[in-house]
């Protein structure tokens, strides 16, 4: 009986978040070992899962990114690649980046767009990306660009993971 209270979805985790900041978005890896956190201080967390039994045997850590001299923007959206397992951020710069979690490396800046990126998802094949371009309000009420939708192909170079020194 689904409306029973028998049938109720087991909570799995609860912790504090290893960021200081507001959460902006948070990610499964594809292998499901992990998440990614994005937060409106320019940082993204990778955690992993090992206190609910699944065994990554890794550290977690976070990293800045979205910076733009001493001006820090929030990660407003992650996205993995559903085959490398390597992910991009949007970020209220206006910026995509793609990142190399496994191996704690940036891979290269993809897109810059004339305001916040709000949403960020590729294809199922990993061959294209769609950003939402969006104004996100981090400067108040104030002109700004219209609302945009871009879809682009996806280079392969632009999400193979590094190759291990």
């Amino acid at each position: 009986n689904e409306g029973s209270e028998n049938n109720v979805a087991k909570l799995l985790l609860e912790r504090e978040s290893s960021l200081k900041y507001q959460t902006r978005c948070v990610k499964f890896f594809p292998d499901t070992k992990g998440i990614a956190v994005g937060s409106i201080e320019g940082r993204v967390a990778i955690e992993y899962l090992d206190d609910i039994g699944i065994s990554s045997g890794k550290k977690k850590y976070a990293f800045k990114c979205h910076r733009v001299n001493d001006t820090i923007y929030p990660v407003n959206t992650i996205a993995f690649h559903p085959h490398h397992g390597t992910f991009a951020t949007g970020g209220a710069d206006g910026s995509v980046v793609t990142w190399d979690g496994n191996n704690k490396k940036k891979l290269c800046g993809i897109a810059k767009c004339p305001t916040s990126i709000s949403c960020l998802a590729f294809r199922g094949d990993g061959m294209q990306l769609a950003m939402a371009s969006s104004y996100t309000y981090e400067e108040g009420e104030r002109d700004h660009p219209r609302e945009e939708i871009y879809v682009r192909d996806v280079l392969e170079g632009e999400v193979r993971p590094k190759a291990k020194k």
